[in-house]
């Protein structure tokens, strides 16, 4: 068992960066504002994006490169496509992550209540961490905050599931007022994760393979299996507890930082026991804190690459000019735009919604075409899946801008 952990890489870092405000804000809040409702959401989001990420780690290792090169091959157009979008969310989803960590660090700790404070402090120690470490403490430590994240949340669905007395019906909703629609999409954009994460588990893959030359194409995707069910399983906890604890209840969800970060934890420890709140709260905020780092580290990466294949050229510097500006961003978004921030994350969970056709199309025809090895394009059953996801991205998206 903890061989197989530790032949694991990608995929945990895959489920590091995807549980953060997908899993403990929007998971939580759906269940909280809709019960079981959105259920059929959760499954399917997860079942239609499946073979896009997926596409990222097997294309990865089948050739030797990441999904950029592989947008480079298809044209130079594609690329730039890319470097713009991830120009315009990247600071955004830093700061919403950030600011999310930084509540959780002013329920732990208490040093000071001011979440800027906090959000600096946040992104130097994972400037430090990533200095010193990069790569290969990022994977260690996953495997330590996922292990922990999934028992601690276990446990508490079961007790909450078990203390309950109220009656839940799964009957399913479709969203019809505005706001609702405008929710049920930015839920759909960040779960499990935005699309482009692929690209970022095509990155990890490489680096996962130029540590363990063993990392082949048929481990990555069963290394990715086990970080994306992971995802799912964990999606339907959060919902669950939402639920059970903040359904139909008459209590909302603050939108203060501090606050959310009170009551999420008050979900753990309302069901486990008060004397379990620190537990709790260090699990919440590692596995958060996890989600910053590893976007921090992931878009200055991607970011980086791609400048390399644009410029063609090579630069050592590119990775620490890009994380230094993407710090810099963040916290001057945070500085100035803290009041807006749920605002900045509705844009960016929407937008994240709403280019997924894009990533989802330009994965399938990367991993269906010539350079790719002919044993590792996909299946007919993950073509119709394909097919079957590109349609259900593009009518979703459809059907929010008609209803705007």
């Amino acid at each position: 068992m903890i061989k197989q952990l530790k032949s694991l890489g990608p995929g945990l870092l895959f489920a590091g960066a995807a549980i953060g405000v997908s899993h403990l804000v929007q998971s939580t809040r759906a269940g909280a504002d809709f019960g079981f409702g959105l259920l059929w959401a959760l499954v399917l989001i997860h079942l239609f994006k499946y073979p896009f990420f997926q596409y990222g780690p097997r294309y990865a290792t089948a050739t030797g490169e990441s999904l950029l090169d592989g947008y480079h091959k298809l044209g130079k157009g594609v690329l730039i496509t890319y470097f713009l979008l991830n120009l315009a969310t990247m600071f955004t989803i830093q700061a919403a992550v950030t600011i999310v960590t930084a509540g959780l660090a002013i329920s732990l700790f208490g040093f000071t209540n001011d979440p800027i404070t906090w959000s600096i402090i946040i992104t130097i120690v994972g400037l430090i961490i990533l200095l010193r470490g990069r790569y290969h403490f990022l994977d260690n430590l996953m495997k330590i905050i996922i292990v922990t994240l999934t028992i601690t949340t276990i446990a508490s669905v079961l007790v909450a599931t078990l203390n309950t007395t109220n009656t839940f019906t799964f009957t399913q909703i479709l969203p019809k007022e505005t706001l609702e629609i405008g929710f049920l999409i930015a839920f759909l954009g960040w779960m499990p994760a935005p699309l482009d994460v692929s690209i970022w588990q095509s990155l990890w893959a490489i680096e996962k393979q130029k540590e363990n030359k063993e990392f082949n194409t048929k481990k990555s995707i069963f290394d990715f299996n086990v970080g994306y069910i992971i995802t799912l399983f964990l999606g339907f906890c959060f919902l669950t507890l939402g639920t059970i604890v903040m359904y139909q209840s008459g209590e909302d969800f603050s939108g203060s930082a501090g606050k959310f970060s009170q009551q999420l934890i008050s979900l753990y420890t309302d069901t486990i026991g008060e004397s379990m709140y620190v537990f709790i709260g260090i699990a919440a905020f590692t596995t958060m804190f996890s989600t910053t780092l590893t976007t921090l580290d992931a878009s200055p990466r991607a970011m980086t690459r791609t400048v390399e294949l644009l410029s063609n050229k090579v630069a050592k510097k590119m990775y620490w000019f890009w994380i230094f500006f993407l710090a810099i961003g963040t916290i001057l978004i945070l500085k100035f735009f803290l009041s807006e921030m749920g605002t900045l994350i509705k844009i960016a969970t929407i937008l994240s919604f709403l280019t997924a056709p894009f990533y989802a199309i330009i994965n399938f025809v990367l991993i269906s075409g010539k350079n790719t090895p002919k044993e590792w394009r996909p299946s007919t059953g993950m073509k119709i899946l394909s097919y079957l996801g590109i349609f259900f991205l593009i009518g979703f998206s459809a059907w929010y801008l008609m209803n705007l």
